[in-house]
């Protein structure tokens, strides 16, 4: 028999080598990363299904399928295998089915499919011209209610020439979608036993998020009916019968935004989202909770004492309180509220960040998709407050790795104000020995960047920085006064605060103050520009997606809306949009190699912001650089463009930095 001594030293040496196997993350990991979303519990509470984003390498692609894991977690079944991916899985009310959209074959614009959760191939359900969006079985099962947009016929040319865009509309380019025409998306009702789809509304509106009554005779919906839609975000709770013809009744009167309808299950209440600003442009906020009855009435503000955002919302099985997900200072928690009090009360606790929500009401519990600093998201179960993994889906992905550290800090900007920061740092890294920094800087910018899993910060942190994330002041997560805090006054204090977590890091010894550098996207790069213009002490920066010269933005990105409430129209303000442009100006002034970055397609950013700023670099001879990745729009959707992402940061800031 072995001595104990010698199995002690067995495990310690089999430890040991493990830990050798072990390797950083490395930006080629994009490749196996794995992204589950969107779960929906059966009828019976035994079942959750969800959608599995996965990146395809031959194809350099992100595909998705559906799959269903059993509330104990002992079964996983994927249930689909199609190249071309499916969306928006729901269970029909008998449990039978499985619903999701999808184009194949032949499909122009994606159809629901029906799969018998027996098995076989999915059949479709519907053979739609235009564009199938939000769509809910009605508690019956026998009708399905859905807003389809209506047909673009201008690319429909025998030729395959698209004909001219004809536009007249004050709001006419959004990212994504590019030009918009004068079509909209309204709702209509499908029998499932005749085929027949029936139209509810029609007009100029367009209607979104339609939810049945709990008896299935009418439906709540979202739409903006103000005499010119485009010009301000003034969306109201409408409610009609379920049948063609029915008049819709407005619930709500707030002249900001009201969205997504939750009916209670007696059906006498509607809890909703509210946003905060009723400014044309509600960026500058935070959604709040409220009820209203389904009949019209007073509303009622249950969320305002917490002064967080709140999204998820769902009702209780007993109609007595409302659930839903909160941001708080870095954590996103599980939050109940008593449906006629407003009392409320934190259902779960600790550095974890949930993405979603829907209630187990057969077993009275919840199911999310969680994510913690070290894990990537998982489907989890919430029971009594605490979370239970489902799936395994990240174990393969993290098995290799050894992951670097990462603490929250807290650090005082120049003016007293206390930003709530994350920081990453290699896992071999030795106390007392300066690291060099990197400050990522998260866009928005009403954002928060939180405890989940961060596959940017730790690819950087791995290849040897100490990264920063820094939740500035217009961020989320810290209360509506922190988010307005730069309403109409960019890169002023949003920048203090990120030279401020540069301050605390230098004097904390963690970071050398000869080899800090930026980078951010979108609003995060037009930060790392405003940054550059103000400290020169930065010796590398990478700005992507961001601009400078914001003047040049009016008419040239989606926003419209806000730059003519936030900053007014330039003729008449001029002095602001210079003002706020000085990176620009002050071209001449920054002395940072910049790598400039941008998305072909972008109508959120648009290419010119970077171009503009490598441009003067290079008449000034600033060292720089001008990535642009093609045929892509704000958000970068293929891997081999994420992988160089990474791969062009770490090269730039080892250039300058090591």
């Amino acid at each position: 028999m072995k001595s104990s001594k010698f199995l002690v030293g067995l495990l310690l040496f089999s430890m040991a080598a493990n830990a050798q196997t072990k390797r950083p993350l490395s930006p080629s990991d994009i490749y196996r990363l794995q992204h589950p979303s969107s779960p929906q519990v059966s009828p019976d509470g035994n079942w959750v299904l969800y959608e599995l984003r996965s990146p395809d390498s031959t194809k350099d692609r992100f595909t998705k399928d559906l799959w269903m894991t059993s509330w104990d977690g002992k079964e996983q079944v994927q249930l689909t295998y199609e190249p071309s991916g499916e969306s928006n899985a729901r269970w029909s009310p008998d449990g039978k089915y499985i619903s999701f959209t999808a184009k194949r074959g032949e499909d122009k614009y994606s159809q629901i499919y029906l799969l018998n959760t027996k098995g076989g191939e999915a059949k479709k359900l519907t053979n739609i011209k235009g564009g199938i969006g939000d769509y809910e079985w009605s508690p019956s099962g026998d009708r399905i209610v859905m807003t389809i947009s209506d047909p673009d016929y201008a690319d429909s040319a025998s030729t395959k020439i698209r004909k001219p865009y004809v536009i007249s509309r004050y709001h006419f380019k959004q990212d994504y979608q590019g030009y918009l025409d004068s079509t909209a998306t309204h709702l209509y009702i499908f029998d499932l036993a005749t085929k027949k789809l029936d139209t509810l509304t029609k007009g100029i509106y367009s209607e979104t998020q339609p939810a049945f009554s709990p008896d299935g005779k009418r439906i709540a919906f979202t739409s903006n009916r103000t005499a010119v839609p485009d010009n301000n975000e003034n969306t109201d709770i409408y409610v009609m019968d379920a049948k063609p013809g029915a008049a819709a009744v407005k619930l709500t009167t707030w002249s900001g935004e009201d969205f997504r309808p939750v009916w209670s299950p007696d059906g006498q209440t509607i809890a909703y989202l509210q946003s905060s600003s009723d400014e044309p442009f509600t960026m500058y906020g935070h959604p709040l909770l409220a009820v209203i009855p389904s009949s019209g009435g007073d509303k009622k503000i249950l969320s305002a004492a917490l002064d967080r955002p709140l999204r998820n919302i769902h009702w209780s099985k007993d109609g007595r309180t409302i659930v839903g997900l909160m941001e708080d200072d870095r954590q996103v928690q599980l939050v109940s509220f008593d449906a006629v009090t407003g009392m409320n009360a934190r259902l779960t606790s600790g550095d974890h960040s949930f993405y979603d929500l829907e209630p187990n009401t057969a077993k009275n519990s919840w199911i999310t998709v969680m994510s913690t600093a070290h894990q990537p998201a998982e489907i989890f179960a919430v029971e009594g407050g605490e979370p239970r993994r489902l799936t395994q889906i990240q174990d393969s992905f993290l098995a290799p790795l050894v992951l670097p550290k990462v603490e929250g800090f807290k650090s005082k900007s120049k003016d007293g104000t206390i930003v709530s920061g994350i920081l990453y740092t290699p896992h071999d890294a030795v106390a007392g020995k300066k690291l060099p920094l990197m400050i990522f800087i998260h866009g928005g910018p009403v954002a928060q960047d939180e405890f989940d899993f961060d596959m940017t910060r730790m690819v950087y942190a791995s290849a040897g920085y100490a990264v920063a994330a820094v939740n500035y002041r217009g961020s989320s997560g810290r209360g509506i006064s922190y988010i307005r805090a730069i309403y109409g006054d960019w890169g002023n204090r949003e920048v203090m605060d990120i030279i401020g977590v540069a301050n605390h890091l230098v004097a904390a010894g963690i970071v050398d103050e000869n080899r800090m550098g930026l980078a951010g996207w979108s609003y995060g790069g037009i930060s790392t520009n405003y940054t550059i213009a103000t400290d020169s002490r930065f010796k590398a920066a990478v700005s992507g997606a961001g601009s400078s010269l914001q003047l040049s933005m009016y008419g040239s990105d989606q926003y419209i809306t806000q730059y003519e409430k936030e900053l007014g129209v330039p003729w008449k303000n001029k002095d602001k949009w210079l003002a706020l442009s000085y990176p620009f100006f002050k071209a001449d002034k920054i002395k940072t190699p910049t790598l400039f970055m941008a998305s072909q397609s972008d109508f959120n950013v648009p290419v010119i912001g970077a171009e503009q700023m490598y441009q003067a670099f290079k008449s000034l001879n600033i060292p720089t650089g001008l990535i642009i990745y093609p045929n892509q729009n704000h958000g970068i959707s293929v891997p081999s463009y994420l992988k160089d992402r990474f791969q062009r940061h770490i090269y730039w800031f080892d250039k300058y930095l090591k």
